[in-house]
């Protein structure tokens, strides 16, 4: 591990995860490892979200216990980031009035619901 990272980050230099470039150690991922080893386990429930947004970066100071969904919304997919600026990924506002929510828990975009069934009626008319 390399503690001279930029912005105070300690570089892991070790094995990477191949898929999402986070670092492996022992079975799991080296920042939860160094967390795990500097501050004590992860609360049941929570992950570890990178402050620094830097994945290979084990300085327990970078990184904060939070749920899965608060960790997602501070990411960069597009979705996280159509969240952030109030709109769905269409750019409808994302409001009251205009968000469904699934019985599953999901949020959907009623106008976009309204559109992709409008969509699918379409197909089958020119299909039939």
């Amino acid at each position: 591990m390399d503690k001279s990272g930029p912005n105070g980050c300690w570089v892991w230099l070790g094995t990477k995860d191949g898929s999402k470039g986070y670092g492996r150690l022992r079975g799991t991922s080296s920042h939860r490892y160094a967390y795990e080893a500097l501050r004590g386990p992860v609360p049941d429930g929570l992950q570890l979200d990178h402050l620094c947004r830097n994945r290979i970066c084990c300085n327990p100071d970078h990184l904060e216990p939070v749920t899965a969904r608060e960790n997602w919304i501070r990411g960069f997919a597009p979705s996280a980031i159509a969240i952030k600026q109030g709109a769905c990924l269409r750019g409808h506002p994302r409001n009251a009035e205009n968000t469904y929510v699934r019985p599953d828990g999901n949020n959907v975009c009623r106008v976009c619901v309204r559109l992709n069934y409008a969509k699918r009626q379409a197909a089958k008319k020119d299909a039939g």
